[in-house]
């Protein structure tokens, strides 16, 4: 019997090492071995085959995945990194299984991210196609106009990114603070937009990732209830199957447009080329050949 195949990105990230976007990083780097070689990128592995990151063994995770709500203060890299960022995630939490973050929240911003150690889930929230919401608190540096709620709310164009934010919910709380909510994740992209208003945002909260609320205190954590357990996998469940119908569509329309392109440049290549007759009026005839001749026995 034939042992299964698995993506050696994948089984990283089945083990509940990290993410398969980070897997590949760590392969590409050479920091992966399996039974003493260091693979290229794309290498499939079996159960029985010694897979290692720096030495230290992987093995597949059986036991339940981990899911946890952390409410990240300022200060705090989301990196799993050790080596690189003293104030890094892994190590402020200190969490007795090996865990990583679900996307970013940057160093000077606040507030819920999502911790597991199932590598599988993390494409399925982190992809923007889904429009998963996220939902922020924000106080800025001056009075909030009506101005800048439609601004922020309608999409601004971020001319170092270059990209236009998608429209969003906005709505002002008091004369500093808004409450905003995306589905996109652009670097900074809270921050980049009130700069491009002359705003400077001083606090910035992220209270709720699609059905998970946040309600730990600053630097604790909790476990996924069953219910907003069950609920997330419906929810990504639900936002895989219009992302794949979508990119089903898409093929199927850029395929009919290539066809659509080679048809017509087929068709005008043939009209191009010289019909039978078009070359038969094209040459000359006898008596055109000849009279240039006559011509010129005349002259003389």
């Amino acid at each position: 019997m034939e042992e299964k195949l698995t993506r050696l990105n994948k089984y990283l990230s089945e083990a509940g090492f990290c993410s398969r976007r980070e897997g590949d990083k760590l392969i590409d780097a050479g920091r992966v071995t399996i039974n003493g070689i260091v693979p290229e990128m794309g290498t499939k592995v079996t159960p029985s085959d010694v897979v290692a990151v720096d030495g230290e063994i992987i093995k597949t995770n059986t036991e339940k995945p981990i899911y946890l709500a952390f409410n990240k203060p300022v200060g705090i890299v989301c990196t799993t990194d050790t080596n690189v960022e003293k104030d890094n995630i892994i190590d402020y939490i200190n969490y007795p299984k090996r865990i990583f973050p679900i996307g970013r929240l940057d160093k000077l911003s606040d507030g819920l991210i999502f911790m597991t150690d199932d590598g599988d889930i993390v494409n399925k929230i982190l992809r923007a196609s889904n429009n998963h919401d996220k939902e922020y608190l924000v106080t800025v540096d001056k009075p909030i106009s009506q101005t800048f709620i439609n601004r922020m709310a309608s999409g601004i164009y971020l001319e170092d990114l270059d990209r236009t934010t998608k429209k969003c919910s906005v709505k002002k709380i008091d004369s500093h603070t808004f409450r905003i909510i995306l589905t996109q994740g652009l670097n900074r992209q809270i921050r980049r937009m009130c700069e491009y208003l002359t705003y400077e945002v001083t606090s910035l909260r992220r209270v709720r990732i699609m059905n998970v609320k946040l309600d730990v205190p600053v630097g604790e954590y909790r476990e996924f209830t069953e219910k907003e357990l069950k609920t997330l996998h419906l929810l990504l469940e639900d936002s895989t199957k219009i992302h794949e119908a979508k990119t089903a569509k898409e093929n199927t329309t850029r395929i009919s447009k290539a066809s659509k392109e080679r048809q017509t440049r087929d068709t005008t290549e043939y009209k191009s080329e010289p019909s039978r007759e078009d070359l038969k009026q094209e040459q000359p005839t006898r008596e055109n050949r000849e009279r240039p001749i006559r011509n010129r026995r005349k002259e003389d």
